[in-house]
């Protein structure tokens, strides 16, 4: 803001008062939320694994030397220096499957996140904000949809795909939605009280504007935190219905396949199990980690701060 500096010949300055020189600096609430994110640190620490992950997935795949479809010479071999994974029965690189499972495992799940946060922050936000007929009709359906065994549901869904991975992420994220729209009608009926929704009306602003240009911005906190937590559970639900022999299916993969592919050999060739098992394990963790940094930086009682 800017600074100011007390002379000796100032009569506002008290007397016997040391010269010094203060400066006021005022930081908005997205400045705030990345330095409280930065703050914490197993966050932090998750981020950085996550974007190497996300590295192995894509620019590791581009540059090594075989992709998932090629078949080798050696079959069943151990980790080594030309197969760092392995192989399997086929003779598939299994590094190069484990980059593909990766890729296509992420794709799903925050296609999923995406879809569910969208359709679930316009839901909660609308039945939120006019309240009434339409907040009941439209959480008594919400309501429905969280009744559901949604992996049963999702089994049988995703069966009806036939394994292609963006329309399992549909169904995964058709059935995820609801627990968004709760999530954005709570904060929206909190939100819609306060005196800039108010002035807003006052100032002739369409039902439409108030929504998505005042309600739904200051209620990012909590949707942004959900987000991730639906990365993290889309992921362990693709792997569980792959398992299960519902999901992606040949000739793609995904980590969950090969997982699923890997189950009967886990005594006699335990490299193809545990590598895509250890992806699995280090995406949902590390998204949950970022998950708890954003919900400690998207603190509701904060706004401008002085520092």
């Amino acid at each position: 803001m800017g600074g100011a500096r007390f002379a000796p010949d100032d009569p506002q300055t008290p007397k016997g008062a040391p010269e010094r020189e203060f400066t006021v600096k005022e930081r908005s609430q997205a400045q705030l939320v990345f330095r409280r994110f930065l703050q914490h640190r197993l966050a932090m620490i998750s981020l950085v694994v996550f974007v190497l992950i996300i590295l192995f997935a894509y620019v590791g795949a581009a540059i090594w030397k075989y992709n998932a479809a090629d078949i080798t010479e050696q079959n069943s071999a151990p980790p080594s220096g030309d197969h760092p994974f392995g192989t399997d029965a086929v003779g598939h690189d299994t590094l190069a499957q484990v980059m593909r499972g990766t890729q296509i495992s992420l794709q799903i799940s925050i296609l999923v996140a995406i879809f569910a946060t969208v359709v679930g922050t316009v839901w909660g936000a609308v039945a939120g904000y006019y309240r009434g007929w339409l907040d009941t009709v439209l959480m008594r359906i919400a309501d429905l949809v969280l009744t559901l065994p949604l992996l049963a549901v999702a089994a049988v869904l995703g069966h009806q795909s036939g394994g292609t991975w963006w329309l399992i992420a549909v169904v995964i994220g058709g059935l995820y939605w609801a627990y968004v729209s709760r999530v954005a009608r709570g904060v929206v009926l909190s939100l819609r009280e306060k005196e800039f929704v108010e002035a807003s009306k006052a100032l002739g602003a369409s039902d439409s504007r108030i929504i998505f240009r005042h309600l739904v911005p200051n209620a990012l906190g909590a949707i942004i935190v959900n987000l991730t937590i639906l990365v993290s559970i889309a992921i362990l639900l693709e792997t569980a219905l792959s398992f299960l022999g519902f999901g992606v299916q040949p000739p793609d993969t995904s980590l969950g396949l090969l997982v699923s592919s890997a189950q009967t050999a886990i005594d006699t060739r335990p490299w193809l199990f545990y590598f895509p098992g250890i992806f699995i394990i280090l995406i949902a963790l590390t998204i949950n980690f970022i998950g708890d940094g954003l919900r400690d930086a998207f603190d509701p009682q904060q706004t401008k701060v002085r520092a």
